[in-house]
């Protein structure tokens, strides 16, 4: 949840119901299980939550529940009480293996908090506040590969996703690949919100900034971790880590 820090502390709790009821009907609307029926899958992080699914639903996690989270939430909005806080959502997807039933470890889950806390992210849901939205998601490229790459997403191509590196600001040794996605944009309409992408004419890493008029350009001001929704399903029959050597669609037909 987007600035859920700033909530006033009367209203966090009412907030996060809301949130969570919101989950659950769209979940069940998407016919896949609720967080009540995860048994060991789903873990409470006070400002988001981890779902970890079985594999079979990974592409329903992306398409359609992405589309119906968003179309949720803004209704939601509309029938809110202008008392009540703004709910906004950062979403990710990874497939990879989970070992243990408490979910506190693994590259995996490391994976997919890296990518919910990600800038690119974080521009993302800004472009879905600036066009009137209220989620943003990003995909690993596990996931994105698997699903929306192998044709098991049918609302969502290639276009709906804007391919980028994730990198999180307290954590200067992490960047992924990965794509984001707001419901109800073209993914080449994030491009211009991603400020802190790679100038190509920028000079070489390690070179001495040039000063302009003003001077040097100060450094971008370091972004705060702070909640989302993680969605997450283990992946067998294949490896993830800093490479996939060979990866075999076993989905069934849906």
């Amino acid at each position: 949840m987007e600035k859920y820090s700033k909530i006033p502390e009367a209203k966090m709790e009412s907030a996060r119901s809301d949130v969570d009821d919101i989950l659950a009907n769209v979940l069940a609307d998407c016919e896949l299980p609720g967080p009540k029926e995860l048994a060991h899958g789903y873990k409470d992080g006070g400002d988001g939550a981890i779902l970890l699914f079985p594999p079979a639903v990974l592409a329903r996690v992306i398409d359609p529940l992405l589309g119906r989270l968003g179309q949720a939430l803004a209704r939601y909005d509309h029938e809110r009480l202008a008392s009540s806080p703004l709910v906004r959502l950062r979403v990710s997807v990874h497939a990879g293996p989970v070992a243990g039933p408490e979910l506190r470890g693994g590259n995996a889950l490391v994976e997919v908090s890296r990518l919910l806390d990600s800038q690119a992210l974080r521009q993302a849901l800004k472009a879905a506040a600036d066009t009137g939205t209220f989620l943003a998601a990003a995909l690993s490229e596990t996931a994105y590969q698997r699903c929306v790459h192998g044709g098991y997403t049918p609302q969502l191509t290639p276009l709906h996703f804007l391919q980028t590196t994730a990198q999180v600001s307290d954590k200067p040794d992490y960047q992924a690949l990965c794509r984001l996605h707001v419901p109800g944009m073209p993914g080449a309409a994030l491009a211009p919100y991603l400020n802190d992408e790679p100038d190509r004419s920028a000079p070489p890493a390690g070179s001495s900034p040039q000063p302009g008029p003003l001077g040097p350009s100060p450094a971008p001001a370091p972004v705060t971790p702070s909640g989302g929704i993680q969605f997450h399903a283990p992946l067998y029959g294949a490896t993830v880590g800093n490479h996939i050597e060979r990866v075999r669609n076993t989905y069934p037909h849906r």
